[in-house]
C-alpha cells in the first residue's frame, strides 16, 4: 500500500503526479504544449489553494485532477469563444486557389506532349512493359506472363523505358 504524500509535500506530490496528470491532460488534448502548460497551472493553483485554506486536501490526487479537468474545460470554453489559433502553414491550402494557373496548365501540357512523344518513340515491349506497369499498376511477374518474358526483362523494359522518358523530357527542359 503506497501511502499518500501529506498535501503540502509540493514536491513530492510533483514527483508523484506530474507524469499521470500530463498523459491525461494530454489524452483530453492531444496538444503536449497545451497539456504541459494544464499540468503546470494545475499544480500552481492547488499550491496557492493549500496555502490560503484553512484545511488541506484529504485526496491531493482527486484535488489536482479535478483543477486540471476545469483549467481543460475553461481552455476548451476560450478555445470555441476566441476561435482556434492557427499558424499560416496550417491554413495555406485552405487559401490557396485550387485551380491552376494558366502558366501552369500550359507548361503540363507541353510537359504530356513531350512524355507522349518519348512513349510512341519507344519499342512495343518497352512501351506496353511502362504502360502495364505505372498504369494498369500489374506486377512484374503479371506484365512477364502477358509479354512471355522473364519478370528480369521485364524490370529492363521499364528501366530503359523510364530512362528514355526521362531524357527527353530533361532535353524539352522539363
Amino acid at each position: 500500500m503506497t501511502l499518500q504524500p501529506a498535501a503540502n509535500d509540493f514536491d513530492r506530490l510533483f514527483r508523484l503526479y506530474h507524469r499521470d496528470l500530463g498523459a491525461f491532460a494530454y489524452g483530453r488534448l492531444r496538444d503536449s504544449e497545451a497539456s504541459s502548460d494544464v499540468v503546470q497551472d494545475a499544480f500552481v493553483r492547488y499550491i496557492a489553494h493549500t496555502r490560503t485554506a484553512r484545511e488541506a486536501p484529504e485526496a491531493p490526487r482527486f484535488f489536482l485532477w479535478r483543477i486540471a479537468s476545469n483549467l481543460i474545460l475553461d481552455l476548451g470554453r476560450r478555445d470555441r469563444r476566441r476561435g482556434r489559433m492557427a499558424s499560416l502553414d496550417d491554413v495555406a491550402a485552405e487559401l490557396a486557389d485550387p485551380t491552376p494557373s494558366v502558366e501552369h496548365q500550359l507548361s503540363a501540357r507541353e510537359e504530356y506532349r513531350v512524355f507522349m512523344q518519348a512513349l510512341n518513340e519507344l519499342p512495343k515491349n518497352q512501351r506496353l512493359a511502362l504502360v502495364l506497369n505505372r498504369v494498369e499498376q500489374m506486377t512484374h511477374a503479371e506484365i512477364a506472363r502477358r509479354l512471355d518474358v522473364s519478370p528480369s526483362m521485364v524490370n529492363k523494359y521499364i528501366m530503359k523505358a523510364l530512362s528514355h522518358c526521362a531524357i527527353r523530357l530533361m532535353q524539352a527542359g522539363r
